[in-house]
């Protein structure tokens, strides 16, 4: 089921970008046209970025070996936020120049993170982790989590205070994610 919400919230992200309401008679105004989705495709490739880095955190660190209730239902609303980041990407698409929106946005992926954060912490906790991680490699997992949450913070504050070219700040998830995971794996 997890495997399914991503593909089917990846794919979503697309189709949140609308072609145009007539059609389109000369090259100039489909450069028009271009010009004026460009903000959406970029904040679409972004929340895919994104979206994709927590696929990859849910398979690299959430192996588990046995569950219960409790557990599933942290699952549940983790994936609940996820399903919820088409509409809050379209939503910061349309109305960038609304606080509301970046703030709906930033709240949205927060609560993802946050989510994730409870989730492993109960599965460590519990002992449902098949790969029994140490004391160190879960510091490694939190403070990972933690900086995603401050890059959360800070590029919704630079995107909507200064300009909306600090979205792309997002992609810096990915590579912080694996400069941090060859560095914890070289020790």
């Amino acid at each position: 089921m997890t495997d399914g919400i991503f593909g089917m919230v990846m794919t979503l992200l697309v189709f949140g970008m609308a072609l145009p309401g007539t059609q389109l008679l000369s090259e100039g105004e489909f450069i028009t046209f271009l010009h004026s989705i460009a903000h959406s495709f970029g904040l679409t490739i972004v929340s895919f970025i994104v979206v994709a880095s927590f696929w990859v955190y849910h398979h690299e660190f959430i192996k588990i070996k046995s569950l219960n209730m409790p557990y599933l239902w942290i699952n549940m609303l983790y994936l609940a936020c996820i399903s919820i980041i088409p509409f809050t990407t379209s939503m910061i698409g349309l109305y960038s120049d609304f606080f509301l929106a970046h703030l709906l946005f930033g709240s949205n992926i927060f609560l993802t993170i946050v989510f994730f954060l409870i989730m492993y912490l109960y599965a460590y906790n519990k002992g449902f982790l098949e790969n029994k991680p140490s004391k160190r490699e879960k510091r490694y997992v939190i403070h990972t989590l933690i900086i995603l949450m401050g890059i959360t913070i800070v590029t919704n504050l630079l995107n909507y205070f200064f300009t909306e070219d600090f979205m792309y700040l997002f992609l810096l998830i990915p590579v912080i994610s694996t400069i941090r995971d060859i560095r914890f794996k070289m020790k």
